[in-house]
C-alpha cells in the first residue's frame, strides 16, 4: 500500500516553496524582530519590578528581609503574595508601556501620516503665474 504523497498546486514540494515565499517576506521578518525586541523588553521591565518597583515596596510595608508572604499557621508554610504583586505590577508595567506607544504614539504617527496626504499640494511658481495670466485674460 502506497503512501499518498501531499500536493498542492499539483507539486510535492508546492507547499515547501510556498513557505519559503511567505517566510521570506518582509512582513514575517518584521514580525521575528519585533518578538524578539519584545522578549529584550519584557526582560528590562521583569528587572524594573523585581529590582527596583519591589524592593520600594518591600520598604514601604514592613516584611521581612523584602520577602512578602503569609505564613500558615497549619504546617508553617508561606504564601508568598509578594510574588504576585510582581507579577501584577510587571504586567501594569508592560501594558502601560505598550498603550503609550502602540495607542498613542503611533496613533498619532499614523494621524500626521494621513493628514500630509489628504493636504492638497502647494502650487508651483507657474501654477500661480498661470493662474495669474488666466485671471488677467477673464478680466479683459
Amino acid at each position: 500500500m502506497a503512501i499518498p504523497q501531499m500536493q498542492i498546486s499539483g507539486k510535492p514540494m508546492a507547499m515547501l516553496e510556498e513557505f519559503k515565499k511567505f517566510a521570506l517576506k518582509g512582513n514575517v521578518i518584521d514580525l521575528a524582530i519585533g518578538v524578539i525586541i519584545g522578549a529584550a523588553f519584557g526582560k528590562i521591565v521583569g528587572s524594573l519590578v523585581k529590582d527596583i518597583i519591589m524592593p520600594t515596596v518591600s520598604v514601604l510595608l514592613p516584611s521581612e528581609h523584602g520577602y512578602l508572604a503569609w505564613k500558615l499557621a497549619i504546617n508553617g508554610k508561606d504564601i508568598p503574595y509578594g510574588l504576585f504583586i510582581g507579577e501584577v505590577v510587571n504586567f501594569v508595567v508592560v501594558a502601560l508601556a505598550l498603550y503609550l506607544f502602540i495607542v498613542k504614539f503611533l496613533g498619532f504617527v499614523m494621524k500626521t501620516k494621513k493628514a500630509e496626504a489628504a493636504a492638497p499640494p502647494a502650487p508651483s511658481k507657474e501654477e500661480v503665474l498661470l493662474t495669474e495670466i488666466r485671471d488677467l485674460l477673464s478680466k479683459k
